[in-house]
Parts: structure tokens; C-alpha cells; sequence
């Protein structure tokens, strides 16, 4: 673990060593007028985002870093093969993640190879291109970020600056939904009845009713694994599995994108799937309707929330009978929960 934090350290050093100040990048002429914008878009949505929450504005995206790489970081994430659960990787004073991050890509290929080899583990590699420190470090504008378009790059920096003011340590489900959830609402307040957002909203849609999907039958081949129990082999977990996503998983997917006229380049169907990123697509998924009930059973709007949650966690806090902040949370949603129309 040691080198493993040794060579983070020093690759997030690198970044943080080699961003250009904005003025400095912007006015330079080697840099292209689109790169430009993009970088201008930044800024104009971190004024809006700390303006909207009345918050201070912190020094986040002052400066671009361009990467070597189309991603910034690389994601392990690692699965039991009789199971579709992430593996837990702890750290001192952080808490545990399902996941480690390599800010290169040879490097989280041998992590993964070793999680195979020694623990026999299925793994995933997950591409990340954009990311928050959480205010351990000021973080940048990265050129990962230019190939979003507007509105895809609006709801990124929406997403990582959430990061910046609501985190709970050791509960990354409960962060990342929430994020997904703050970025995508503030979409609609920022660009408000726009074309390109109408747009946007409705492969989102789609892609929402996807998702759904991929969860319900990632549940078939859950149950497929408790039903057998101790009697399966990790060798024979890896043959049902292959077998679910080659027979059932695959051709569901692709009939319902035909059905929801979701175009091919959005459907999940060409992911390679396995019991890993089975786990990973649920750990940023399976949430988000729990978190949309519960705002919505209180009737808040996005100001109304944040405050709510930041004292619901003080309560919290102070309490010792319930383990996590996600399952206190639960406990005040009721089982039909209908969700209100914005």
C-alpha cells in the first residue's frame, strides 16, 4: 500500500505542478479557440454553482493541466467471482473506497492482474475523466474535460464541485449518487429552457430507463448466485456469468435500446461485462431514486436539501445505533415513496 501511495502522491503532484494558470492559458496562441471556450465554460459554471448555494468560492479550476492521456485516472474495481460485490480498499483517515485509482493506465492493469492472480478475483478497469480531491488539493481544469460537449461539461463540473461541499467519508455510493443527482438538477436551473438542454434531457431519459434495466437484470444473476450458495465454484461463476451476459444480458439490452429508441453509441451492450463492472455500475447507480424520493417526499428544492442533509448528519452524527449515513437516511423514506413532479 505504501508504494501504491508513493506513486499517487507523486503522479498527483505532476498535475498539480504542471497547470498553467488561466489568464496564462487562455492567452496563449498555441492553444485552440475551442479549448479556450471550454476553458471560459469552466469558470462560467463554478460562478454559477457557488453563486446558486451562496457558498464561497473556493480556487477549484483556476488552472488547466493538458494530460498525457484521454483519462485522468484509471479505476480498479474488484469483485469476488461468486459474488456481484466490490471489493474494499481501506485507507488511514480517508476510509475505504470500492475501488483503487492509478493515474496510470499500465499501473492499474498490473494492480487488476494481481488482484487476479493472488486473490482470484474478477476485475474492472474504469476509465475517469474528471475527479475531486475534496479540497486536499486545488484542483484543475483537465483537457480530459474538452471533449464533453457544453452541457455534458456543465453537469461534469456541477458533479465534482458538489464534491466540494458535501462529502461523507467512508459512504462513496451515497457521494457519488448525490453528485449525479446535484449535477444533473443544476442542469436544468443553469440552462433552463434551452435547446441543446432539451436535447440532453431526453437521451438522459433513456439512458435513465437503461440503467433501470441493466440493475433489474444485474438482480436476475444476483439471485442466480445466492440460490447456489456455497455449492458454487469461482471457475463455474465465471461460466454463468459469460453465459448470462452472451444469452440474456446482451440481447435484453438490445432489444430494449431498440424499443426506447436509444441510439447504439449510448447503449450499454458494448461494455465488457463481468462480475466486477457489474459492481461498479451498481455502486453509482442502484441510489439514485432512493436519494429522488427523499427530496421529493419533503417537497425541497436543491438549497432546501443541502441544508437538510448537512443537519440530518449532525443528528446522525451524534447517534450510535445505525452504522451509515445512507441507511439513516432510508429509514425516513417510506417503501412507496411516490416521486413529485419538479
Amino acid at each position: 500500500m505504501l508504494g501504491y501511495l508513493s506513486e499517487q502522491g507523486m503522479e498527483q503532484a505532476k498535475l498539480q505542478w504542471s497547470g498553467r494558470d488561466n489568464h496564462e492559458f487562455l492567452n496563449d496562441p498555441k492553444i485552440s479557440d475551442e479549448m479556450k471556450r471550454k476553458v471560459m465554460l469552466v469558470g462560467e459554471y463554478k460562478k454559477f454553482f457557488y453563486h446558486y448555494f451562496g457558498a464561497k468560492k473556493t480556487s477549484i479550476y483556476s488552472k488547466t493541466t493538458m494530460l498525457p492521456n484521454k483519462a485522468v485516472t484509471y479505476l480498479v474495481i474488484a469483485s469476488q467471482r461468486t459474488k456481484i460485490e466490490p471489493r474494499e480498499f481501506e485507507f488511514p483517515i480517508m476510509g475505504s473506497f470500492p475501488y483503487l485509482g492509478f493515474f496510470k493506465k499500465d499501473s492499474a492493469e498490473a494492480f487488476a492482474a494481481k488482484l487476479n492472480r493472488e486473490e482470484n478475483l474478477a476485475t474492472y478497469i474504469r476509465p475517469v475523466y474528471a475527479y475531486s480531491t475534496l479540497g486536499y488539493f486545488e484542483d484543475r481544469i483537465l483537457s480530459s474535460f474538452f471533449h464533453y460537449d457544453d452541457v455534458e461539461l456543465a453537469e461534469l463540473v456541477f458533479h465534482e464541485l458538489f464534491h466540494t461541499v458535501f462529502f461523507i467519508k467512508d459512504e462513496v455510493d451515497l457521494n457519488e449518487n448525490l453528485a449525479n443527482l446535484y449535477g444533473k438538477e443544476l442542469l436544468q436551473a443553469y440552462f433552463k429552457d434551452r435547446p441543446e438542454l432539451k436535447r440532453y434531457l431526453e437521451i438522459e431519459e433513456k439512458k435513465s430507463l437503461l440503467s433501470k434495466r441493466v440493475v433489474e437484470l444485474i438482480g436476475i444473476l444476483q439471485t442466480e448466485f445466492a440460490k447456489l450458495g456455497g455449492f458454487i465454484t469461482d471457475e463455474k461463476a465465471d461460466i454463468l456469468t459469460q453465459r448470462f451476459v452472451t444469452e440474456v444480458f446482451r440481447p435484453d439490452l438490445k432489444a430494449y435500446c431498440l424499443k426506447i429508441q436509444l441510439e447504439e453509441s449510448e447503449c450499454e451492450i458494448k461494455e465488457e461485462w463481468n462480475q466486477a463492472s457489474f459492481a461498479a455500475f451498481l455502486t453509482y447507480e442502484e441510489d439514485q431514486d432512493f436519494l429522488q424520493k427523499l427530496r421529493s417526499q419533503n417537497n425541497f428544492d436543491l438549497k432546501q436539501y443541502l441544508s437538510w442533509l448537512r443537519i440530518e448528519y449532525k443528528k446522525y452524527d451524534d447517534q450510535s445505533e445505525i452504522e451509515s449515513f445512507t441507511d439513516y437516511l432510508k429509514i425516513k423514506v417510506p417503501a412507496h415513496a411516490p416521486i413529485a413532479a419538479d
